[in-house]
């Protein structure tokens, strides 16, 4: 925590003079009490003394003084906030191979349900979009806040969706930057803080050079978060005949390292969805530091208000 003005710091001393004077205060009235030394007179005009009841108004006004002094003063922090005109684009592989069982129920399921529930953790004013890819990449939802269509959207992932074989993972981003680009009217002068998640099984197989895409991310200021899911043993089913599919991650790591996004691997739904919540924290929020003085002030006011209301009720005068 930082101070904008530090040098109001100095009034906490104005506040520990107080609680000295008042400590000194209250021994003066305790001597004077024992010079009176017919008790039972003093219990007959005083006999329900307040004890430590009368202490307690005067502890939470100075807590008040010392409160306002720390707002006076200004404090800031780092707070994080939702990323306004956030786009973040969601790229999933719906090639032949994320048919592949090695992944319960198989890779492109278990995909799906994580990607819906990385969107349900992204804040609402959000933009995400949708792109499918196999041997071409498509826009399936264009950028924005609709959360129901994205759902739906998802849903309506199969594989061979774009109709083309293959694996094209520098389509898939250069894709994403274009709906990136087209969010609104906006983003061609002032384009959105904008993120890429791209998930796939294997390495590139056509169309753009996934480096040439990444290159284009970076002019763009476009991280990829990329994850390669599934296991070395993958398989899929072509006509009664065993298909190998292992994961390749290699060419996923590349465009991550290149465009400051970071890569990761996922070898079941569950640790794929961990993948996708850590995503989700490291995408969905900036940090911006923030005058937080009324968090002190209303403290203190609610310790004033303490203040009075025991001040009343015991001694039925205010502090």
């Amino acid at each position: 925590m930082n101070w904008q003005s530090p040098a109001r710091l100095w009034l906490l001393l104005g506040v520990v003079a107080v609680a000295v004077a008042y400590l000194l205060a209250q021994r003066r009235r305790s001597r004077y009490a024992v010079r009176f030394t017919n008790l039972r007179l003093l219990d007959r005009v005083a006999p329900d003394r307040p004890a430590w009841r009368r202490h307690v108004p005067a502890g939470l006004f100075l807590a008040m003084l010392a409160l306002l002094v720390v707002g006076f003063a200004r404090p800031s922090a780092e707070v994080r906030v939702p990323r306004e005109r956030a786009t973040v684009m969601v790229a999933v592989d719906v090639s032949t191979s994320m048919l592949a069982s090695d992944v319960e129920p198989d890779r492109l399921s278990a995909a799906k349900q994580a990607a819906g529930r990385f969107v349900d953790g992204l804040p609402d004013e959000f933009n995400v979009g949708l792109v499918a890819f196999a041997g071409s990449a498509a826009v399936v939802v264009p950028p924005g806040t609709d959360r129901e269509n994205l759902h739906e959207g998802i849903e309506r992932l199969a594989e061979g969706t774009t109709g083309v074989q293959g694996t094209a993972i520098g389509e898939a981003i250069s894709t994403s930057l274009g709906a990136v680009k087209g969010l609104d009217s906006q983003a061609a002068k002032e384009p959105p803080p904008a993120r890429i998640i791209l998930l796939s099984d294997g390495a590139n197989t056509s169309g753009m050079d996934p480096m040439e895409a990444a290159a284009e991310a970076v002019e763009a200021e476009v991280p990829v978060h990329t994850i390669s899911f599934g296991t070395p043993s993958g398989f899929v089913d072509r006509g009664g005949r065993p298909i190998q599919v292992p994961v390749d991650g290699q060419t996923l790591r590349a465009v991550a390292d290149s465009t400051g996004g970071r890569f990761h691997e996922a070898t079941s739904s569950d640790e794929l969805r961990a993948v996708y919540d850590d995503i989700g924290t490291s995408v969905g929020y900036r940090k911006e530091r923030q005058d937080i003085s009324a968090r002190f002030i209303g403290l203190g006011l609610v310790l004033a208000m303490g203040a009075a209301a025991g001040s009343m009720r015991w001694f039925s005068r205010l502090p």
